[in-house]
């Protein structure tokens, strides 16, 4: 949509504020606020799109004592030239009207032949918020994810073959292993709802028109797939249930962790307990072989097969041995399994049956 329009962007905050009351907003991330601490700084992740600035509006407006502490951060990916700037200046005339503070950034990469994958630009925004975060001294950083966005995560990740921790994204209280919490408090409500509270509310937004094109994975899935399965699907809500299912799993994952957590197979000494694991779930022993694997920092690079080759081993306790990495082996015996740094290199994903 056009952004040339002049707005009272504080009489448009409460109005879509009223349209959408806090009660909307996903019961987690309520949660979450209520026990925050009052002097804490709050950080928006502001694209200068639809979602972003509902969620940074809503921020606005819900928690009006919380405006001297709340920020926005944007990233110019400098991907779409004088659009990409446009936004940045969206962006910086919707926070100089709520006297919000922004910090911008800008990709130093130069436009090349090859244009970067979604991860590539995904890190590198991230790293720049990481790197805001800091020096605001915040851990809460907030983004305007929806339900159309679960579904297309959950269809993405269903065709790379997610398990719970993957389909249960994105969350709507994630912690971070550094100590941020990213927050997600639109996950309860469809994008077009989004798009007409904002309407109705008399906001205007920035479009981004690379969104339309079928170069990402998200987006042939949004413009392709998602509208495909949400006509097969009929009269159901598919995106509310596509939601829902999000939250089982999510409740299904902290489950499967904390039983984890209180067998406890990885001990101190970096070895695995299989004797903790016996006659356990294979789910379970799964998600036991993967923390270990994690904790001594290797196997990052293993295949499908090559994972599901050393989890039966583990799971009967079969003395074998398997590459993991450029110089460590999974070495797995009767009661426990270890990981064996070798002086020379291996070739990664060999397995080894010991007498």
């Amino acid at each position: 949509m056009g952004t040339r329009t002049r707005i009272d962007w504080r009489q448009c905050a409460e109005r879509l504020a009223a349209a959408v009351p806090r009660e909307r907003l996903h019961p987690a991330v309520l949660a979450w606020a209520e026990q925050s601490r009052a002097n804490e700084p709050w950080v928006a992740a502001f694209s200068g799109g639809a979602d972003s600035l509902a969620m940074l509006l809503l921020l606005w407006a819900h928690w009006p004592e919380r405006r001297k502490r709340l920020a926005a951060v944007h990233f110019n990916h400098r991907l779409r030239g004088l659009a990409a700037e446009a936004d940045e200046k969206f962006c910086a005339t919707v926070c100089r009207a709520l006297r919000i503070r922004l910090r911008a950034g800008k990709w130093k990469r130069r436009t090349a032949a090859r244009a970067p994958s979604e991860a590539e630009a995904r890190e590198v925004r991230h790293e720049f918020f990481g790197v805001e975060l800091q020096r605001l001294r915040a851990r809460a950083l907030w983004f305007g994810h929806q339900q159309d966005d679960v579904a297309e995560t959950m269809l993405m990740r269903l065709a790379r073959g997610s398990g719970t921790g993957g389909l249960a994204a994105p969350r709507p209280v994630q912690r971070m292993p550094d100590g941020r919490v990213h927050l997600r408090p639109l996950l309860a409500l469809k994008k077009r709802e989004i798009a007409a509270a904002l309407k109705r509310a008399g906001a205007t937004w920035c479009e981004d028109a690379t969104n339309a094109r079928p170069d990402y994975l998200r987006n042939r899935v949004r413009h392709a797939v998602l509208p495909a399965w949400r006509r097969a699907t009929g009269d159901r809500d598919a995106l509310a249930g596509a939601a829902w299912s999000r939250e089982l799993l999510e409740d299904d994952d902290a489950a499967l962790e904390h039983w984890l957590a209180e067998l406890a197979p990885v001990g101190k000494d970096g070895s695995l307990s299989l004797r903790r694991l016996a006659g356990k779930p294979r789910g379970l022993v799964r998600r036991a072989l993967r923390e270990w694997l994690a904790r001594n920092r290797v196997g990052a690079g293993l295949s499908r097969q090559a994972l599901e080759t050393l989890l039966q081993d583990v799971m009967r306790g079969r003395r074998t041995r398997h590459s993991v990495g450029a110089t460590a082996l999974a070495e797995i015996g009767r009661v426990r399994a270890v990981i064996v740094r070798s002086g020379g290199k291996m070739r990664r994903g060999f397995h080894r049956r010991l007498n």
